[in-house]
């Protein structure tokens, strides 16, 4: 080779190192001045994560202080998928202390398109931390709460529940979720890269939900659910419902229903079951709506409860034939009679005395057609036809009952009220919230003191020589109406389905409880009498020993 062709090869080596050498500085430059910030960016990414962390869940109190809804410290496990060096083996080690599908979780460990995947929520700790020892490049660890319900059963329908977010999904969960849910908390983590944490370098503290006090009593209410099982096993019903009301402050003691649930399995039973039948369900409350038929024509100083009329077992009200329940002769009846012997006769007889426009107007001051207010979600309005729609024997059987459709709060709440000397106290379930005031409950006067006592007398008569016999609760005087209605048919007309129900309060004289009890389709019998009244006596009998409440019908 000659001098002048190596020296030519030595030159164009020069060259291409020079042109290696500018290219690389060029890029250099480019990189740490043009892109040093984006660049800077996304390796703060690949090495930082932010971690939301869950404020816990404020707790639920009965009104004795017990807790019916607390949070339990849990782990939640989660991967980086790109931090992920093994995505079998986490997937095997994982499955074996959680228990899991380890094929379904090491496909989702794979998928390198995503940044996050939960391993297991709201884990067990023990275990959480026996997976955490193992040091496995990808995994993440943060606290998190798990709703539990100590009581299980015991005022399931009225919680309702919590879900996996800890959020309220149903229930009061679901209504005070405002309240209850707290604000969550931020941590910035630094990780190395194997997606080991090393270094907390922000946090944003969370912030715990308020508690709640309820005006449920857990003893009460667990023994008006144990009333009502009893109840639907003895008369094979189809559902039943009880609430207890202490009328003087509008606070609900209990609110039960049958078939009942586990509210740590909430999400796991029928919609059909969840529902919580004494606020979202209507039906036609036979007898026991003769108490705003007689208060109105009481009120309305048409009769006193000794007028008496000359009745006949049936009467004709447009093209209906109404009678009542038992056939009899035709007879003698002041207004304490009709009451306590349940006439549909002498009650119609009323209505017409007192005139459409009247009982409609005594309707609506019961607060029947809207909402009793009750804080709990998904109340009802019930049934009530507008004046202007009734139609000729309208005045015939709304006076009784039929054709018109109420809640049981609404019932329980319209009995509080002539218990209460006339005032109606809107009837709540939340005592108040920890911290803060007890909020003003509604109060209004639907009758006069006169005729609240008149009424009160007029009720004791049903239970001591009346349809209500027994409700009976010895040493005290008892108040109550019976109810008896044929449940209506989805195509027209009534079927031969029947709801029973008892409603009323004790002491008479000094009222401190109201208890309602429907009977959803009882089987072997369908009376009021016979069906509901025993378990209002249980309810009842149970309530005034417990809270200690003196008897006003000393016996012997």
């Amino acid at each position: 080779m000659s001098p002048r062709t190596a020296n030519r090869r030595i030159r164009l080596l020069l060259l291409f190192l020079v042109a290696v050498f500018s290219a690389t500085l060029v890029r250099a430059v480019w990189l740490q001045g043009v892109k040093a910030q984006s660049l800077s960016r996304m390796a703060l990414d690949q090495h930082r994560e932010q971690v939301t962390i869950p404020a816990r869940r404020g707790t639920i109190y009965d009104r004795t202080g017990l807790q019916l809804a607390i949070g339990e410290q849990a782990t939640t496990v989660y991967a980086d998928p790109k931090q992920v060096r093994d995505p079998e083996a986490v997937a095997r080690a994982a499955a074996r202390v959680f228990r899991l599908d380890a094929a379904k979780l090491e496909r989702a460990l794979g998928d390198r398109s995503r940044r996050f995947v939960y391993v297991r929520r709201k884990a067990d700790p023990v275990r959480a931390a026996d997976l955490k020892r193992q040091k496995l490049p990808g995994l993440g660890f943060y606290s998190e709460e798990r709703r539990i319900y100590p009581l299980g059963t015991v005022a399931a329908h009225v919680l309702g529940f919590a879900g996996v977010d800890n959020e309220g999904v149903a229930g009061l969960e679901r209504s005070l979720e405002p309240v209850l849910k707290g604000r969550p908390g931020r941590e910035t983590i630094v990780k190395d890269p194997f997606g080991r944490p090393i270094d907390f370098i922000s946090s944003v503290e969370e912030r715990k939900g308020d508690d709640v006090i309820l005006t449920l009593d857990h003893t009460l209410q667990a023994n008006a659910e144990t009333v009502l099982r009893e109840t639907v096993w003895r008369w094979r019903a189809k559902a039943a419902t009880a609430i207890v009301l202490d009328p003087r402050t509008g606070g609900v003691l209990a609110m039960a229903v049958a078939p009942g649930l586990d509210a740590n399995r909430y999400d796991r039973a029928s919609l059909d079951r969840q529902r919580m039948r004494a606020v979202t369900d209507t039906y036609e409350p036979g007898s026991t709506f003769k108490l705003v038929t007689v208060a109105g024509a009481l009120s309305e100083r048409i009769v006193t409860p000794k007028t008496a009329f000359t009745l006949p077992y049936s009467i004709q009200v447009a093209d209906r034939r109404i009678h009542d329940s038992h056939a009899r002769a035709t007879e003698q009846m002041s207004v304490a009679r009709i009451f306590s012997r349940s006439s549909n006769v002498g009650t119609v007889t009323l209505a017409q005395k007192l005139g459409q426009t009247r009982l409609a107007r005594w309707i609506s001051r019961f607060g029947f057609g809207r909402r009793t207010g009750i804080d709990y979600p998904g109340e009802e309005v019930g049934i009530v036809l507008p004046p202007e729609r009734w139609s000729g024997s309208t005045i015939g059987t709304v006076p009784i009952g039929q054709g018109i459709a109420v809640t049981p709060i609404q019932m329980a709440s319209a009995y509080a009220a002539i218990a209460n000397r006339g005032v109606f106290v809107r009837p709540h379930v939340v005592d108040h919230v920890a911290g803060a005031r007890r909020p003003r409950v509604e109060r209004r006067r639907i009758v006069s003191r006169t005729v609240a006592a008149q009424l009160v007398a007029l009720l004791q008569n049903v239970v001591a020589e009346g349809t209500g016999e027994l409700a009976a609760v010895p040493g005290y005087k008892v108040a109550g109406k019976t109810g008896t209605a044929q449940k209506p048919d989805r195509f027209g007309g009534y079927a031969r389905r029947y709801v029973a129900s008892f409603v009323g309060f004790v002491p008479a004289s000094s009222p401190r409880l109201v208890v309602l009890v429907m009977v959803d389709e009882p089987q072997g019998a369908i009376w009021g009498g016979v069906v509901a009244a025993p378990a209002f006596q249980q309810i009842a009998r149970f309530g005034l020993h417990y809270l200690e409440i003196p008897p006003d019908a000393p016996t012997g």
